[in-house]
């Protein structure tokens, strides 16, 4: 059970003055809140013997007052300083999992689903954090004040009575453990299945204009709510588990009770023990509620803790499938990019996606990478950007250095991106183009506005610049985005510049004058272009076609013209379309 405490001994270790003066705080409260049922015990007999004169009762208020001043006092230090501590772990292992997650790999994201992150990143933190608060409080008063009181209770009254009155305290714990048990299991479901109502929600709310065009609401409300009925009995069952602490708690309490009540009563009728004695005895049984009910909230925490804490490190245990070299070489600029035979499959694939690719790029060059969907033109990007581990087979070299000897900060401080599926904020449009890119003057963002034949669009924005464009850019057509993405990476201006299908939604003239600009601004770095549409690689130096990830025609527009094969066939078919114009 107290396994959670070791694995997080990492915080306890950083943290150990603030939860040394928190727990030595909670044990002078401990030491305060014993003393007033003595007092009182104390004053009855006073009473009863008729010795209470008005000066000793004086003097037992004002040292009464002055207990719940100073209790009141350290309460408030424990509290603050116990439960900011846990805040604080929280807040440490949020950014920890956050720095994680931006350094893990597509892989990684393929294996997870972004619900059951999302759900460790909320609901384990918080069942963490318990832990390291509430946790902490319910160990102590568990152990400490319990034992404090039990010992105010045999050495200051009567051995024989405090025994007999806490024969149910074995019998509790023995309970306690099989509890404790049984919610650890149903809590890990509990979580789970929130995981999964989590992923989803997500799902329904990013696909919402595909379920409204299928007619496909219904199903989906009946599909949330099977997943609402799963999560809700799960908790019902931790639930229950739960609801059986504080009964079985206030049973044995009852008991002990009546047992000091009973053997109480003998014992002061045989002169062993004062009546204010028996009083004070039965204060202090009260008391014991709390600790006895903290025992199994601790277990309760502990466990559901624990399972969060599994949870959130077998996240952390997943390593990124690619790093930074222990002794990263350094190119000042890429001045040739070498794929030197290259064949690459997914990790969770046993197909080659793109098989002995091999690609000479100058520093300059405009490069054209062509071919039917699923050809392999996007995988041949991810390896320049690398999102997967160095190819299988092959090599690619920046300068004559293999790219993984390199560190990933330099590879991709060159490269702007621009992907097929593309992400915006919700944010104004201006933050939008400035991402990753640092202040940028007016002037600077207009020319881009220009080169992405985007400026008309933004006059025609209600706020211009200051258009906050909504979740993944939902105010924005699709066009728009594209050409949004587009002007963001045009702002880096990288040595590398990679449109992956990045024009897919804009139209031929539209295109034209992008392309145009392109071709001005971008002299003397590389950019490489995959499309469908032949238009926008036409001036590319080279230009690769791909047919089930091999390399089938390679050369300028002219060279693949006079060849008569797949590019010619469509090129013609795309200008009689209309699709050159």
């Amino acid at each position: 059970m107290l396994s959670v405490f070791k694995k997080l001994s990492w915080f306890f270790k950083e943290q150990w003055l603030r939860y040394l003066l928190a727990v030595t705080a909670l044990i002078i409260a401990s030491i305060i809140d014993v003393l007033p049922p003595k007092i009182v015990g104390m004053t009855i007999d006073e009473i009863q013997y008729q010795q209470l004169t008005p000066e000793r009762l004086t003097e037992i208020l004002l040292f009464y007052g002055m207990l719940i001043i100073g209790g009141y006092a350290i309460m408030f230090y424990w509290d603050y300083t116990l439960f900011g501590g846990a805040i604080l772990l929280e807040k440490k292992i949020r950014t920890k999992l956050m720095r994680h997650f931006l350094k893990m790999t597509p892989a990684f994201y393929g294996r997870n689903r972004t619900g059951d992150l999302m759900a460790r990143a909320t609901n384990d933190l918080k069942a963490i954090m318990m832990t390291a608060g509430f946790g902490i409080l319910t160990l102590v008063d568990s152990t400490i004040f319990m034992m404090l009181i039990i010992g105010v209770m045999v050495f200051t009254i009567n051995w024989k009575l405090t025994l007999a009155a806490l024969i149910p305290l074995p019998i509790m714990a023995v309970l306690m453990n099989k509890y404790g048990k049984a919610i650890h299991k149903r809590f890990t479901k509990a979580q789970s299945a929130f995981s999964d109502l989590n992923n989803d929600v997500l799902e329904s709310i990013k696909g919402v204009r595909v379920i409204r065009a299928f007619v496909q609401e219904k199903q989906d409300q009946r599909r949330f709510g099977e997943k609402t009925e799963d999560v809700f009995q799960k908790n019902v069952d931790v639930a229950k588990m739960d609801a059986l602490f504080e009964p079985t708690i206030k049973i044995l309490v009852g008991l002990a009770y009546t047992i000091g009540l009973g053997y109480g009563s003998y014992l002061v009728a045989r002169n062993e023990i004062t009546l204010g004695e028996l009083v004070s005895f039965n204060v202090y049984l009260g008391m014991l509620i709390w600790p006895m009910f903290a025992a199994g909230e601790l277990i309760n925490v502990m466990q559901r803790g624990n399972a969060s804490l599994d949870r959130v490190y077998k996240i952390f245990s997943q390593k990124p499938d690619v790093k930074d070299p222990d002794l990263p070489k350094e190119v000042k600029l890429p001045e040739v990019i070498e794929y030197k035979n290259v064949s690459f499959r997914y990790p969770e694939s046993d197909n080659w996606v793109i098989q002995h690719v091999n690609l000479n790029i100058h520093r300059g060059e405009t490069i054209g990478i062509v071919g039917k969907t699923g050809a392999g033109k996007t995988t041949l990007f991810r390896q320049l950007l690398r999102e997967y581990p160095a190819p299988e087979k092959g090599e690619i070299q920046i300068n004559g250095v293999p790219i993984q000897e390199l560190s990933l900060d330099q590879t991709r401080s060159w490269i702007g991106y621009v992907p097929q599926e593309h992400i915006l904020f919700s944010k104004t449009v201006r933050e939008n183009l400035l991402f990753g890119c640092g202040p940028k003057s007016d002037e600077e963002i207009k020319q881009v506005l220009d080169s992405a034949s985007l400026t008309k669009d933004i006059e025609n924005l209600p706020e211009g610049l200051d258009t906050v464009v909504g979740e993944s850019g939902v105010t924005l057509s699709g066009g728009q985005k594209q050409r949004v993405s587009l002007a963001r990476a045009l702002l880096m201006d990288p040595e590398i510049l990679i449109l992956d299908d990045a024009l897919s939604a804009v139209d031929g003239k539209t295109e034209a004058k992008i392309i145009s600009h392109l071709k001005q601004e971008r002299k003397g770095k590389t950019t490489l272009i995959a499309a469908h549409r032949l238009s926008a690689v036409e001036h590319a130096d080279q230009i690769l076609v791909f047919e089930n990830g091999i390399v089938v025609e390679h050369g300028t527009h002219e060279e693949l013209m006079k060849k008569n094969g797949w590019y010619k066939t469509q090129y013609d078919i795309q200008k009689m379309e209309g699709g050159g114009e």
